[in-house]
């Protein structure tokens, strides 16, 4: 039985979904090391390094061979690396060409490659997830450009804002992450054949044209000089994970907040018994938020176990390399269980914009007492303006009355603005948006999903 939330039968749905799950699986990893070790073959055959039929017979047998994956387990614990055993039935299921697998590699050579497959693949997955998250959050930024409610800032209102003005802002962080997948793509997917200590040596002077027809085979870059022990790329892919669920979590306690019972102006999806709780019937409880969260928290981890993994000792680790094995499975799946519930409830958001009104007119006009000192500033100075606004409001509180009700008693307030209907349309919140739906028009700018989202 699986012993991990991220393999569990009951939870590995929630917490991470079965595609993320099929690129780390061991039959995965196991057939991309048999794509390599054919993918070198091929290559040291092109240069004229090993002869050609070798290298097809090598092919033919890594695409049609069944593993024996008990075997590989027993040896692969007793070599200390998966590579020297799969090799073994490689060179078995090849004949007489089983002598030239492997030629001039080196186990780390394709265990990285290998690695990198999963991660550009897992990375595609990633990218169509943020595709939709960014769709879902265009929607509801266009359909909330001008729904007024209460910007909050240490927990207490503060000045209005708009809802879509809040989900233009989660967008912003979405579209930061998607221009951060393209840039980083070209720094990770980079295939890995340096041999021995990195210098090609087994290979003479056809290594680097080996190395550059390897590459071309496997669909990966080439890079300058070998990354054995310079792990940035594998260690920037997982913080960028970090990064993405970052932010997710930050969407994610918005939502918990927002659905608190004092609140109450958004809701995830409703789905009969989701979120039910075992004694108290009247609950709908925001699972997937807290879901996201709990995946956020975990995969900061892992950020923190590769970046201490990049610490190499000289030539080849003696350590370091294996905590990779643990942190970029683990961190992708996390991830990708946090976009899964992230979709989930974006995609299906209920938003209640009267009650977001209901609650902005709460504190009887103290949310806009900004406005007000602002407003009258240009005749009393802005100080001056501050102190007067600053008492009316303790008056407004102390004795429970609305903000415009006592601020018409002050004289100065009066003549600074105009009149008491001056003051009165001061204080209503759904006056004082600022530029918040300008904003979330400069974030819409251009977008073909706006666009069909404005013509329905």
């Amino acid at each position: 039985m699986p012993s991990t939330m991220t393999e569990s039968l009951i939870f590995r749905d929630m917490f991470g979904t079965p595609a993320m799950r099929a690129v780390f699986s061991d039959e995965t990893l196991v057939g991309h090391y048999l794509d390599v070790e054919a993918a070198l073959a091929r290559a040291e055959a092109s240069v004229g390094v090993i002869p050609r039929e070798a290298a097809e017979a090598i092919a033919s047998a890594a695409a049609s061979m069944t593993v024996d994956f008990d075997r590989l387990r027993q040896e692969t614990e007793r070599v200390g690396y998966p590579i020297l055993p799969l090799v073994h039935q490689l060179a078995e299921a090849a004949g007489d060409a089983g002598r030239f697998v492997h030629w001039g590699a080196t186990t780390q050579d394709i265990m990285d490659t290998a690695t990198v497959l999963q991660v550009r693949t897992a990375l595609d997955i990633v990218a169509a997830d943020l595709a939709r998250i960014q769709s879902n959050l265009v929607e509801l930024s266009h359909r909330y450009r001008d729904a007024p409610m209460a910007g909050r800032t240490h927990l207490q209102q503060a000045a209005p804002i708009t809802f879509g003005y809040k989900t233009a802002i989660w967008l912003s962080m979405i579209d930061r992450h998607v221009e951060r997948l393209g840039q980083l793509r070209g720094r990770v997917q980079i295939g890995e054949l340096g041999g021995a200590a990195g210098t090609l040596a087994s290979l003479g002077q056809d290594g680097l044209s080996v190395q550059a027809a390897f590459c071309a085979e496997v669909g990966l870059g080439q890079p300058a000089i070998t990354w054995h022990v310079a792990r940035d790329g594998l260690a920037e892919a997982v913080s960028f994970l970090g990064l993405v669920t970052g932010s997710l979590a930050k969407i994610a306690t918005d939502v918990m907040l927002l659905m608190t019972t004092e609140f109450a102006e958004v809701a995830e999806p409703f789905v009969m018994g989701r979120g039910a709780s075992s004694t108290m019937p009247q609950k709908c409880n925001p699972i997937s938020s807290e879901l996201i969260l709990a995946c956020a928290k975990a995969v900061r981890q892992q950020v923190a176990l590769m970046l201490d993994g990049m610490v190499h000792d000289l030539e080849r680790a003696t350590g370091p390399w294996h905590v990779e094995w643990l942190a970029v499975p683990d961190s992708f799946v996390l991830t990708a269980g946090a976009l899964a519930q992230a979709k989930f409830v974006l995609g299906g958001l209920l938003v209640d914009t009267e009650r977001m009104r209901s609650n902005l007119r709460l504190t009887g006009g103290l949310i806009v007492a900004e406005a007000v000192m602002m407003a009258a500033a240009p005749k009393l100075g802005r100080q001056s303006a501050h102190d007067i606004v600053y008492d009316a409001c303790r008056i407004a509180v102390s004795e429970k009355r609305p903000l415009a009700d006592v601020l018409a008693g002050f004289a100065a307030i009066v003549e600074a603005l105009g009149g008491v209907g001056a003051i009165r349309h001061a204080c209503d919140p759904e006056n004082y948006l600022g530029l918040a739906p300008r904003m979330v028009d400069r974030m819409l700018a251009g977008r073909q999903s706006f666009e069909r989202a404005g013509r329905k």
